[in-house]
Order: C-alpha cells, then sequence, then structure tokens
C-alpha cells in the first residue's frame, strides 16, 4: 500500500481517502499548519469531512480561537475528544498537576493520558485518519509513509514529503487561517505549559519540552511505542 501512493500528489490521496472511506475516514488537527492546509483541502473535496481534536485541558487560548476559526471559515463541526476523567483524576492526585516537569517518564504519562489514549479510544470509530505529519519536521517523522495501514486501521500523512516551503505557498495561495502563535515565533504548537516559542537558529520542535534533554521530541502519537 505505501509504495503505491509515494509517487502521488497529496490532493489525489485526500481525493483517495475520501471516496474510500467516507464518514469512517477522520480528519486529526491540532491546528497547526499542515492540519490547516490538509483540513482546507479536504473541505475542498468533500464539505462534509468529519473533523476532531485532541482537547487536553492545558490547551493554549489561541487553539479554541483556532477551532472558532474553523467552524466559522468551513461550516465544520469540531468533535472534541477529551481524556478519561478517572485515568485524569487518579494522575493529577498522585503526581501533581504538573508532573511533566519532574520527569521525562512522567511527561510521558501525561502525554499518554492526555492524548494518546483519548486519540486510541476516538479512533475506533473510524476506518482510517488523515494527519498532517511531514518528514522535514523531525528524525523520528523522517520515514513516515504517505499511508500505511497501522494497528488495523489506514493512517493517511498526504503531506509527508513536502518541504516548509511548500507548505507556506498553500496556505499563502488558499488563504489559510493560520494559529495566532506563529506570529509569537512558535513553530510547533501543543499544550501551553509544554510549548515555547524557538529562539534564532533552533530546531522546529525545540519549543517543545525544552527542559528534557533527549532530542526526541514526541509525544507518542506517531511514533511506534
Amino acid at each position: 500500500m505505501t509504495m503505491h501512493f509515494e509517487n502521488q500528489p497529496a490532493e489525489e490521496i485526500l481525493r483517495w481517502a475520501i471516496d474510500s472511506f467516507g464518514d469512517a475516514l477522520a480528519f486529526v488537527s491540532s491546528f497547526q499548519d499542515e492540519d490547516m492546509l490538509i483540513l482546507d483541502m479536504g473541505a475542498r473535496l468533500a464539505p462534509g469531512i468529519r473533523v476532531f481534536t485532541l482537547d487536553t485541558g492545558r490547551l493554549p487560548e489561541e487553539t479554541y480561537q483556532m477551532m472558532e476559526t474553523v467552524r466559522a471559515r468551513y461550516g465544520l463541526r469540531i468533535e472534541a475528544v477529551c481524556p478519561d476523567a478517572a485515568e485524569l483524576e487518579s494522575m493529577l492526585t498522585t503526581h501533581g498537576p504538573n508532573l511533566f516537569r519532574q520527569s521525562a517518564a512522567l511527561r510521558k504519562l501525561c502525554c499518554e493520558i492526555r492524548k494518546v489514549h483519548p486519540l486510541e479510544r476516538k479512533l475506533t470509530e473510524f476506518r482510517a485518519g488523515v494527519y498532517g505529519l511531514r518528514r522535514e519536521q523531525s528524525a523520528a517523522r523522517s520515514n513516515v509513509p504517505k499511508v500505511e495501514e497501522r494497528d488495523g486501521r489506514v493512517k493517511v500523512s498526504p503531506v509527508a514529503d513536502w518541504t516548509s516551503a511548500q507548505v507556506d505557498e498553500y496556505i499563502r495561495q488558499h488563504d489559510v487561517p493560520r494559529h495566532p502563535l506563529y506570529a509569537r515565533n512558535y513553530t510547533s504548537i501543543g499544550c501551553a505549559p509544554c510549548t515555547r516559542a524557538v529562539e534564532p537558529g533552533e530546531q522546529g520542535r525545540s519549543g517543545r519540552w525544552w527542559w528534557e534533554q533527549d532530542a526526541t521530541k514526541e509525544c507518542g502519537l506517531h511514533v511506534s511505542r
């Protein structure tokens, strides 16, 4: 399946996914540039696409603004997916609200509870998901295929081979809404306490969990565990 799609343009891959899976296809969005361009592209192909986002409970206010922007611009219903209340309560009671500062292991636990488990739960409703992953984003994503079957579900990353310049050009040409934090030198946007603006010369994901020494800046959503 992977090789068949590697030379296909993003729009053709999205058209195939929409035609193949219909309402069983999810656009998984954090409203960053890559997610916004595939959302824009998907909405042009099929106005009724299903979009969901992970509301971790610690998102920046600007991300909630983006949800409203998307609703107004595209007329889409954003399905918000939240952490399991019992899991969250247990974690906060045991480790405190800012456990992610204590160790890499606890940070990953926080990501598991707030992101990974809700995503896994929500994906049971779908046969396929669309993501804005790009190989250029990090070493951990350098080999992400455009289409793959994973855990019995199809994972579609139509802009996997796009460069930052291509993303910027699409957004400019189609006047795609941009997350407000980009204007403040954020290059990768996650939870508010775990994301900061980058300094000149820093790599794109340097603003994520910057206090950790491990170079792998991932939460567990898009890497094999």
